[in-house]
């Protein structure tokens, strides 16, 4: 008897997002994950169960990689504001391939309302570091909503910006909120 294939889901879900990416959230279906992963609808099927549980693996995913890059920016500093500032950073070094992604993500999310609550959810975390009336607390809003602004902004196409001008807006995003803190994107 033959041993079973192992199938890498992180494979399938790299396969996923560059389907998307390529060809636009409409053609994110199972058949064509498998086909782009070289597996059997089936296989895809035993790992992630349904396209919505494959939706949200790739959501999952996003929040996984965004963290892990917020939590490189931020080192060894602790507190609100020292979160605030490695979440612009995180925003800022994102890639082409990256924002692209998360374009497609986003343009899928909306074939599947369902899969908005834990992105809500997600938003309120970061959100909730900004919580309360304090000054520092508004700055780490202005901050965050600065920050995913430019982003979206960008990477929707809906401004054109070179890689010197994208550093220099968010060096102002963190320099206007703590000027005494700022440093280079």
């Amino acid at each position: 008897m033959a041993r079973p294939r192992t199938i890498d889901r992180e494979k399938v879900l790299t396969c996923a997002e560059h389907l998307v990416q390529r060809n636009g959230a409409t053609a994110l279906t199972l058949d064509a994950v498998a086909r782009e992963a070289g597996i059997t609808k089936g296989g895809l099927q035993y790992c992630f169960g349904s396209k919505d549980d494959l939706i949200a693996a790739l959501i999952e995913r996003w929040f996984l990689v965004f963290d892990t890059h917020v939590a490189r920016c931020r080192g060894a500093l602790s507190g609100p504001a020292a979160l605030a500032r490695a979440y612009v950073q995180a925003c800022s070094r994102m890639d082409d391939a990256a924002r692209a992604r998360m374009v497609g993500m986003l343009v899928t999310l909306l074939q599947s309302p369902r899969h908005l609550a834990p992105i809500k959810a997600w938003y309120a975390r970061w959100l909730g570091q900004g919580s309360g009336h304090t000054v520092e607390a508004r700055q780490i809003r202005t901050m965050i909503f600065a920050a995913e602004g430019a982003f979206f902004l960008r990477s929707l196409g809906f401004v054109d910006m070179q890689d010197a001008q994208w550093n220099s807006v968010f060096a102002d995003i963190q320099n206007m909120v703590f000027p005494d803190k700022a440093s280079p994107a």
